[in-house]
């Protein structure tokens, strides 16, 4: 089992906390004046930005611009989960279930994976839920062509996210999202196909 081993230099906490001791001890002692100097010009001074060519780093600052995309798939990769497995349990054949079931557990690999990229660029975790409405009822046909155009539209949305973004982390996990969206639209094609 490992270990963390505490640093033997002290943090800006521990020179707070010292300051707070030296006050109570004797308020016109000035302890450590070359580390409050450089606090004071910390402080004064604003933190460089980085910009995309000097931080070429995966989920970088190039990268700061997408949270609100990030977060716009993962409300609809949500909703599809729960479609998904609201279909799965209306669905006429077993083989139309077995798909539902497969794409509704793609769908929330997806929502694991877009939390996963949302906490890499913003170090927040992103708690989203999403409650669906109670479903209309609709054809078995017609919730196919439904779902095919929601999962071709979310291929293009993710593509044009992929076209946008100058991150190349992002833009290859963007990628790797249309083309899965492609990849559903055409199982539930085929899916219709049979029904039809």
């Amino acid at each position: 089992m490992s270990k963390t081993v505490p640093s033997a230099l002290p943090t800006q906490e521990d020179y707070r906390r010292y300051d707070r001791i030296w006050q109570r001890v004797s308020r016109e002692l000035n302890p450590y004046p070359e580390v409050r100097a450089a606090r004071r010009c910390a402080a004064d001074t604003p933190a460089p930005q980085p910009d995309a060519a000097s931080d070429p780093c995966c989920m970088g600052s190039a990268a700061q611009e997408e949270p609100g995309a990030i977060r716009g798939f993962l409300c609809d990769a949500l909703a599809d989960a729960q479609t998904y497995r609201h279909l799965a349990e209306c669905a006429p054949t077993p083989e139309g279930r077995r798909l539902m079931r497969r794409l509704a557990a793609e769908r929330e690999a997806q929502v694991r994976t877009l939390r996963s990229v949302h906490f890499l660029i913003t170090g927040e975790t992103c708690a989203v839920t999403v409650v669906l409405p109670p479903q209309p009822r609709m054809l078995w046909c017609d919730r196919l062509r439904e779902r095919y155009h929601a999962e071709a539209c979310g291929g293009f949305d993710c593509a044009r996210a992929a076209k946008a973004t100058e991150d190349l982390c992002l833009r290859r996990i963007f990628e790797r999202l249309s083309r899965d969206g492609y990849r559903r639209a055409e199982l539930l094609r085929r899916l219709l196909e049979q029904a039809l």
